[in-house]
């Protein structure tokens, strides 16, 4: 079975639905655009926020980015606090460890806040490390991150490491490396999603992904 896994954050292991669409909506607003809606904003949930805000918004390079600092601005203060761990993550965390897995978080979001959202949780002890990119957008990619967690396990066997996540962009950035992903549907890609970029499995629940991570191996 799996012996390293990497965690996805937003809609894999927390539901950051209000602090992320209204840390939107509050940019949007200071960008002259009017979003009364939040809820037409969850896409933003998963894909970095300069491919969102281009995509949803027709932004061009620096609209987006001066749209991100306004997002960042009611998002570091407020927003990464209007998050909840999902119910069953903190038990599933606690089973892995006690089978001596090894957990990364590999997170498009940036590290200095998934840090202080797993500390909040009372999560962040779980994982040998918490890898996501850098607010000056360094590595935003999901398969840019994954790579990064690799290439601090030593001599790692692809065959071994697992990578769980909600959206596409976890498979494909899990593909990309040459690891496994388990997509999951409780968060915010949903199954044709997670289907359509063929990843290895697709789980609805977190009492399903724990029972799939946790199960003992094969016998002989």
């Amino acid at each position: 079975m799996y012996d390293i896994i990497l965690f996805d954050l937003d809609g894999t292991l927390t539901d950051p639905m209000i602090g992320i669409t209204k840390s939107v909506q509050y940019a949007l607003e200071k960008m002259g655009i009017v979003e009364d809606d939040i809820a037409k904003l969850t896409p933003f949930i998963g894909p970095p926020l300069t491919v969102s805000f281009k995509e949803f918004y027709g932004m061009n390079d620096d609209e987006a980015k001066q749209a991100i600092a306004y997002y960042r601005e009611r998002f570091s203060k407020v927003g990464l606090y209007e998050n909840l761990a999902y119910d069953g993550i903190k038990e599933l965390l606690e089973d892995l460890r006690r089978q001596g897995k090894t957990l990364f978080v590999a997170t498009s979001k940036p590290t200095v806040f998934s840090i202080k959202i797993l500390e909040h949780f009372g999560l962040s002890h779980f994982f040998k490390e918490v890898i996501g990119s850098e607010l000056d957008g360094t590595r935003a990619e999901k398969s840019q991150v994954i790579k990064f967690v690799l290439s601090k396990i030593a001599g790692y066997d692809a065959s071994k490491i697992i990578m769980v996540g909600d959206r596409k962009y976890d498979v494909v950035g899990a593909q990309e490396n040459g690891i496994a992903a388990i997509g999951v549907t409780y968060g915010y890609g949903g199954y044709d999603e997670l289907q359509s970029v063929k990843a290895n499995y697709i789980l609805s629940t977190v009492s399903e992904l724990r029972d799939f991570l946790c199960k003992a191996p094969a016998k002989e």
